[in-house]
């Protein structure tokens, strides 16, 4: 398969990242619960699973450039974080990680939607 048939693969970001995000944070949860909480060795492999799916969907972003990719989904994952805690963890976030995660939300948006020089 050629880059080019690559690249047409790409998915929107604002359908790449929720996924990735919740990929991600799953993935990172299970290999908390393992190592943190004693959940069996056996959540390691949906963990990994996840993982990979994550990075998969990272890559799927249309962008010039990877590094713009995860720098604005840093943004998304601090968002999804907060959610995770509030609706997985039962801790709502309080104004302060409101206000973080709103900053870093504003960032992600401009980082992803500012024209750029070619």
């Amino acid at each position: 398969m050629s880059h080019r048939a690559r690249r047409d693969w790409g998915l929107n970001a604002a359908i790449a990242y929720p996924l990735a995000a919740v990929a991600e944070i799953s993935g990172c949860f299970a290999i908390w619960a393992w190592w943190r909480l004693g959940a069996s060795p056996l959540w390691l492999a949906p963990g990994i699973i996840a993982l990979a799916l994550f990075g998969w969907l990272l890559a799927q972003v249309e962008t010039s450039a990877a590094g713009r990719a995860f720098a604005a989904y840093g943004g998304i994952y601090i968002g999804a974080s907060m959610l995770w805690m509030w609706f997985v963890e039962g801790e709502r976030p309080d104004r302060w990680d409101f206000i973080g995660t709103s900053i870093c939300l504003i960032g992600a948006a401009i980082i992803l939607s500012v024209p750029r020089g070619t």
